[in-house]
């Protein structure tokens, strides 16, 4: 335990990274050694071709998307908490409370994923989905393998079923209700079927 922490002490707010996203000082230190293989040049941040030279995300139709999500507006570069907080999206929902007993928002919570999720569909963050940013995103995603017209189709049936307020695109608001009402309608589908 003394060398975990001895370790842990080379990760500047190290306590503070775990209370905020969940992550034990093991994946704190596996996620440093992650950071500092992607950081060829020992700068102590990360570029966008830091990340478009990973193989994966170069392959995925959102790569570009996932690699947007790291940089903040206006930001070129990324440190390592920044990394880490973000990575934290992809962890598994948590819903851990703090050490005052109130539910805390970690960003692997329902609400911090819908939200990520959120931002790689609005391109121009602007707090909507458009017809054609989620266009855009189709597009990318499945590419040659459908047409242009069943794309359409796809966006324009995805914004009826979301659009409650009718201003032909989707808020964060609308796009967390119409998942909720896949959730639910999964599950009566899936109860159904037993």
């Amino acid at each position: 335990m003394g060398s975990s922490s001895s370790s842990r002490n080379k990760i500047p707010n190290a306590q503070e990274l775990m209370d905020q996203t969940g992550f034990s000082s093991a994946h704190l230190l596996r996620l440093r050694d992650r950071f500092e293989s992607l950081d060829r040049n020992n700068r102590g941040y990360l570029s966008r071709d830091d990340f478009e030279a990973l193989g994966g995300l170069a392959m995925n139709p959102i790569g570009g998307r996932i690699i947007e999500a790291f940089f903040s507006s206006g930001q070129d570069t990324v440190d390592f908490s920044s990394f880490v907080r973000i990575l934290a999206h992809f962890r598994p929902t948590d819903r851990n409370r703090n050490k005052e007993g109130t539910q805390q928002e970690l960003p692997s919570s329902r609400t911090r994923k819908l939200k990520f999720a959120f931002q790689l569909y609005d391109l121009d963050r602007d707090g909507k989905i458009s017809r054609e940013e989620l266009l855009q995103v189709l597009r990318a995603m499945l590419g040659l393998q459908v047409t242009e017209e069943q794309l359409q189709s796809i966006a324009e049936r995805a914004i009826q079923e979301a659009d409650l307020d009718k201003d032909d695109a989707i808020s964060f608001d609308e796009f967390k209700k119409s998942l909720e009402k896949m959730d639910i309608d999964t599950k009566m589908s899936v109860s159904f079927l037993k």
